[in-house]
């Protein structure tokens, strides 16, 4: 009987370890047919790195043709998938956005443990959803919007009088010269994230005081746009070849030093019992701080100085670069220019000031912003995801921790979704229900699903309003010989796309 006994333990546990061995051939065997996406052959150890150009938006949506929609690359030692149509971007944010909600963070973004308070290239996690809760709740909602409309009616005046008076001093015998107009919208966002964040201005054109900040801000926005090496063999971090980890510690470490200064000036203001008439967003991280003090809310000084800092970073590149480019692409077709200002002077009147109540009115110049968006999304690849496990998708095998680029830029040309997609045609968004929220996903040039960017509800006010500004307060024109069909349309890879020779027209003040 005990021998039975044993003989039946033993038989089982053979059989049972034959099947579990049998199941995992059988997954093995299918794992090893399982096929990634298409994509060009790379070279040894340094795959597909070559394929990139200096223009990778460009060169991937250019390789779609012969490759598809999704196209795999190995960059280095990192699996990579490009998503490049409208059909596959809403299967990656329908069904499969959180298999792909973590981030791949670019090497130097991890100076001074970056990543780590950042909202944007956060880990999915606990900490990542508080932050995104109180932006989305204390900063961002439309309640709050709406209430700053005076702040960003006072940063775009501001813009509006920098601007004029460039162009006096620049000009000759009473005509105005040509000005360098990204650089005013850049003070003009940078001045408004300050208002929003810190209830003051960070930089005044005519002063000294805020220049350390704002060139720190530079750098740091500089060195996260450069491509590194060591983004794809992990295993050069530690010697850092081309310098950029030492750079971006240098610029990010001085940007957080004046940060702190802002958050010590405001702890001082709350320990001597001093209330302020409106809280602002340092308020409310100081507060989140307090009530956050260990666990995995865990809310320290330095992410608190981390996330005051992503809201410049990622508020003042991205919003200067959308106006400059929708401002090029008006200067090449003189028609949608008049258009857009004979809107305005028939909504606002030849004489009045564009006020944010206007804008629904102002379905023209709204048309032109979004077509702008479309063909010049800001962050065109937009920000890295990382695959969480391995996934199928679209029927192709997708390994855990793949990087996923969602190439905007090319949806936004995805010849499936959109007539004549490389023409800037403002009429095609008339009548049209096509919003850039994240649920149309032939136009998602602040992305989509769990990490679309946060900041859409201040893009949707600030951008119509600063356009219509500057259209209805100047005529421009070209200067230097440059004609509409000779503009330079080139691009510059930073942390958001820019023009590569910056706009440099010429305003002349309205007098209809």
């Amino acid at each position: 009987m005990e021998l039975s006994t044993a003989s039946i333990v033993f038989w089982s546990c053979f059989f049972s370890a034959a099947l579990l061995l049998f199941l995992r051939l059988i997954k093995f065997t299918k794992g090893s047919t399982k096929s990634t996406p298409p994509g060009p052959q790379g070279w040894p150890i340094f795959g597909n790195i070559f394929d990139l150009g200096t223009l990778p938006h460009q060169t991937l949506y250019r390789l779609r043709p012969q490759h598809g929609p999704v196209l795999w690359l190995q960059l280095g030692a990192i699996n990579t998938m490009v998503v490049q149509s409208a059909k596959a971007a809403a299967e990656l944010f329908k069904n499969h956005d959180l298999s792909f909600s973590d981030r791949n963070v670019p090497f130097t973004l991890t100076a001074h443990n970056y990543d780590q308070g950042s909202m944007a290239l956060g880990k999915y996690g606990p900490y990542w959803r508080m932050i995104r809760k109180v932006c989305a709740s204390e900063l961002l909602v439309n309640k709050r919007i709406n209430e700053m409309g005076s702040l960003r009616r006072k940063c775009v005046d501001d813009m509006i009088r920098w601007i004029e008076e460039d162009a006096a001093k620049s000009g000759a015998e009473g005509r105005a010269g040509e000005v360098e107009l990204p650089h005013f919208l850049f003070c003009m966002a940078f001045n408004l994230i300050g208002n929003i964040t810190l209830s003051r201005d960070v930089v005044d054109i005519k002063s000294k005081d805020g220049h350390e900040f704002f060139q720190a801000m530079n750098g740091v926005v500089e060195w996260a746009g450069r491509p590194n090496i060591a983004d794809f063999f992990p295993l050069l971090k530690r010697l850092d070849p081309l310098g950029m980890m030492r750079n971006m510690v240098r610029d990010m470490g001085q940007a957080l030093n004046l940060i702190a200064r802002f958050v010590k000036e405001r702890d001082e203001e709350r320990q001597s019992g001093m209330v302020r008439e409106k809280r602002d967003f340092l308020d409310v991280l100081l507060e989140c701080r307090d009530d956050e003090k260990e666990g995995p809310h865990e809310m320290s000084d330095n992410k608190v100085k981390i996330i005051v800092l992503e809201m410049f970073f990622a508020g003042s590149d991205t919003t200067s670069s959308t106006l400059e480019w929708a401002m090029t692409e008006l200067l090449r077709r003189p028609e949608s220019m008049r258009k857009a200002q004979e809107e305005l002077d028939r909504v606002v009147g030849p004489h009045g000031k564009v006020e944010e109540s206007d804008i629904d009115q102002l379905l023209y110049l709204q048309a032109v912003v979004k077509e702008t968006l479309r063909l010049h999304p800001p962050i065109p690849l937009l920000l890295p995801r990382n695959a969480l496990q391995d996934t199928n998708f679209m029927g192709y095998f997708v390994p855990k921790n793949t990087q996923v680029f969602v190439n905007a830029w090319a949806i936004g040309r995805d010849p499936d979704a959109w007539k004549e997609p490389l023409s800037f045609k403002p009429d095609r968004f008339l009548g049209s229900n096509l919003d850039y929220k994240g649920q149309n996903f032939e136009f998602i040039p602040f992305g989509s699903g769990r990490r679309i960017c946060i900041g859409i509800s201040l893009a949707n006010k600030l951008l119509p309003l600063a356009l219509a500004s500057l259209l209805h307060c100047f005529d421009w024109e070209l200067g230097g010989g440059v004609t509409p069909e000779t503009i330079d349309m080139n691009e510059r890879v930073g942390m958001a796309v820019r023009k590569l020779i910056p706009l440099k027209p010429i305003p002349k003040r309205r007098t209809v």
